[in-house]
């Protein structure tokens, strides 16, 4: 459902949820590794859990698959408390990082162990197992041994075997984390095909934040046992309600200064002489935000709202774009991010150089502190 921009039932106030926290709180000892959270995800949803480690992510998971309880509040799937249900009662299946297969059995026996363990008869099994491994494209592999296999295709095999029984809600714990970062992308859009063509709720668990906004219908981000922003991934990046969600997704520009209202408008004052403008309203002790992709460089003076000169300190080359790590006077340091459309020794600026850095007034954002 990643793709289908109609697909939104969390802006419909009468659509049922398939999962909801209320109130739900985790304690270990003296430590809280869940806050009074309170959490609606949606059947078919493609829902990503994305904080660093120990943020609580793989706890809030582990209640989802019973394999926690709440210290307080309830966790409900499908209109059930599952405050009494075991792990192996509800219509969940997990999917761990380490994959978890039998080294003993085969591709096809590994996808089958959970059909095969409630009795399912042998013709329907067979069928079963046929039709998953189509679709996470696993071939003529059904009769080789986990070892025999790549990464990728070990990753498909505990992917097939958590959909073989049909789940209404699939979890993956970092599911992509042993996989090079070539495989990974592939398989983040072979997940979204599935999840998509099986209509499976998934709920990830990642750290990684272009894994969690490239598949995820919506991004819960992570602080400390909370939720500190939920929203579809455009928002997340675009509009952050905090400094530590702007910080935590993507790269940013971070100035700190005050703000003061200027007509339909904000104006930052971040040091003498470097005034930067925004939409919205905010007064007193705020934090100018600008994604270094926003930023524009040249040699100019540009025609834009927001002008700022400085000198080139730094280069990152990244192959398909550059940032440019530009000083200025006032001695902040603004990254502009630009792709390479010609090699590098034909590129416009370098080490030292005075330039110019532009952008509009609605590419930043004013955050309070």
């Amino acid at each position: 459902m990643v793709n289908d921009t109609s697909f939104a039932p969390w802006n419909d106030p009468g659509a049922a949820a398939l999962i909801e926290f209320r109130g739900v709180t985790k304690r270990f000892g003296e430590f809280t590794a869940i806050d009074t959270l309170d959490l609606k995800i949606y059947p078919k949803e493609f829902f990503a859990l994305l904080g660093p480690s120990g943020c609580g992510k793989t706890t809030l998971m582990r209640m989802l698959g019973g394999f926690e309880t709440p210290t307080e509040g309830t966790i409900e799937i499908d209109g059930q408390d599952m405050a009494r249900v075991p792990p192996n009662k509800r219509a969940v299946n997990m999917m761990f990082q380490s994959y978890a297969l039998f080294p003993h059995l085969t591709v096809r026996d590994n996808i089958a162990f959970g059909l095969k363990r409630e009795g399912m008869e042998a013709a329907a099994r067979k069928a079963r197992v046929d039709e998953v491994m189509r679709m996470v494209q696993l071939g003529a592999l059904g009769s080789r041994k986990p070892h025999q296999i790549s990464g990728g295709q070990r990753q498909r095999v505990a992917l097939a075997r958590s959909l073989a029984k049909a789940p209404k809600l699939l979890l993956l714990d970092e599911p992509l984390g042993a996989l090079d970062k070539k495989l990974r992308e592939e398989t983040q859009f072979e997940l979204m095909e599935i999840q998509e063509t099986t209509g499976t709720t998934f709920v990830i668990v990642t750290h990684d934040q272009e894994e969690a906004m490239t598949v995820a219908s919506r991004v819960a981000v992570m602080r400390e046992g909370r939720i500190v922003q939920v929203d579809v991934p455009e928002r997340i990046y675009e509009a952050p309600n905090s400094v530590y969600v702007a910080d935590f997704i993507g790269d940013v520009n971070l100035l700190e200064g005050r703000a003061r209202q200027s007509g339909s408008g904000v104006v930052v004052d971040v040091a003498e002489g470097v005034s930067l403008t925004a939409e919205g309203m905010a007064e007193g002790a705020v934090t100018y935000a600008v994604r270094p992709e926003k930023v524009s460089i040249s040699g100019e003076r540009p025609e834009t709202p927001n002008a700022v000169r400085g000198k080139v300190i730094d280069i990152g080359y990244l192959g398909g774009s550059s940032t440019y790590h530009v000083e200025l006077p006032s001695g902040h340091v603004v990254k502009a991010a630009t792709a390479n459309t010609r090699r590098v020794a034909a590129r416009a600026f370098d080490w030292e150089d005075e330039v110019w850095l532009g952008w509009s007034g609605t590419a930043g954002l004013v955050l309070e502190r």
